[in-house]
């Protein structure tokens, strides 16, 4: 499809805020909405939970007395999996059953014998979303719904190629190569909340394909108002976009070999040092958490060059707003640039 007619049908989907801050959501199977919980307690801290990749966190789920017989089923409901109910954990009050990737990191917490808490140890990208705490006693099941947040970026990622080459399943490896995951809607919103602004569509972890926009402009779709602008879900292998890729906090960090260096010079630069070439994903992460900046451009394990900005400055890249420039693809034998490696 041309771009032009892909502009003229782009939607601009107002969002709304996705989080309830002070109280969690909650669901009764027999669908009396108005009837409150008689045997889970809603939580008392934010229905939202956050926290950072590789890291341990709860979710809260408690009840207020102990039925004689029940089953407390935890799953992730959010983003959903395809065809198949997440169950993460199913317990009878004395023994414990794990389920599918996320099980064998999962546990109850058990602070005491009515608390039925989700424990997730060594937290991964695709933990995020929303998981509900059911219990199940044959007479009247109900559930609270808690959401985690994986604290992250969301960057937007393009074939060395050029622009619009990925299909759906290019886009989620290109992002898994580079230590990431492609972003969901959600991920995407609040980072547009937070300031990115960006032309070019790209795949979401749902298969829609949008970008967002806090600047309107004639060459970006026209002079709509800002928000997410959105061309909803498409053919996962015929139709070709960019990439939103989301990664969050690394075990390791990035630091900056000076060249000038070839790419082949600069692996090798960092292998000395008892490293690797750095990922994109990883000098986005090292950028948003350890406030990377640096203004020399480095080559990246994908063969773009690149480098942090956290202090804008006039004679470093020239453009007002922090963030990760790029150099784009350079040819692999050009020796002009530094290394960016990662230990």
């Amino acid at each position: 499809m041309m771009k032009s007619t892909m502009n003229f049908f782009a939607v601009l989907v107002i969002s709304v805020c996705f989080f309830s801050w002070t109280s969690a959501k909650y669901h009764h199977h027999n669908q009396d909405k108005d009837k409150k919980l008689k045997y889970l307690l809603e939580p008392l801290v934010y229905a939202e939970v956050t926290a950072q990749r590789g890291h341990t966190v709860v979710l809260p789920c408690v009840m207020r007395f102990e039925p004689s017989h029940y089953r407390v089923k935890w799953t992730k409901i959010e983003p959903p999996n395809q065809g198949v109910e997440n169950i993460v954990l199913i317990t009878n009050g004395h023994a414990d059953k794990q389920y599918g990737s996320v099980g064998p990191r999962a546990s109850l917490l058990r602070a005491h014998k009515l608390d039925v808490s989700l424990r997730l140890t060594d937290l991964e990208l695709q933990d995020d979303g929303s998981y509900r705490c059911e219990l199940i006693n044959g007479i009247e099941d109900e559930s609270v719904i808690i959401t985690l947040r994986i604290e992250g970026v969301v960057f937007p990622y393009q074939s060395q190629h050029g622009r619009y080459r990925f299909t759906f399943f290019d886009a989620k490896d290109a992002c898994a190569e580079q230590d990431a995951t492609l972003a969901t809607y959600k991920q995407l919103y609040r980072a547009w909340t937070e300031g990115l602004d960006w032309c070019n569509a790209g795949w979401l972890s749902d298969g829609t394909v949008n970008y967002p926009v806090l600047h309107p402009r004639p060459a970006c779709g026209g002079d709509l108002l800002s928000g997410i602008r959105s061309y909803g879900l498409r053919h996962k292998t015929q139709d070709h976009y960019d990439a939103f890729c989301f990664t969050s906090t690394t075990k390791g960090s990035v630091f900056f070999i000076p060249g000038p260096f070839t790419f082949a010079e600069a692996e090798r630069a960092c292998r000395r040092d008892g490293a690797s070439i750095a990922k994109v994903g990883q000098i986005y992460a090292s950028w948003k958490f350890l406030q990377l900046d640096l203004c020399d451009g480095g080559w990246l394990q994908d063969g773009s060059v690149r480098f942090p900005i956290i202090n804008p400055r006039e004679r470093c890249g020239g453009i007002a707003e922090p963030g990760v420039r790029s150099f784009g693809y350079p040819s692999k034998s050009v020796r002009l640039y530094g290394a960016y490696c990662y230990r």
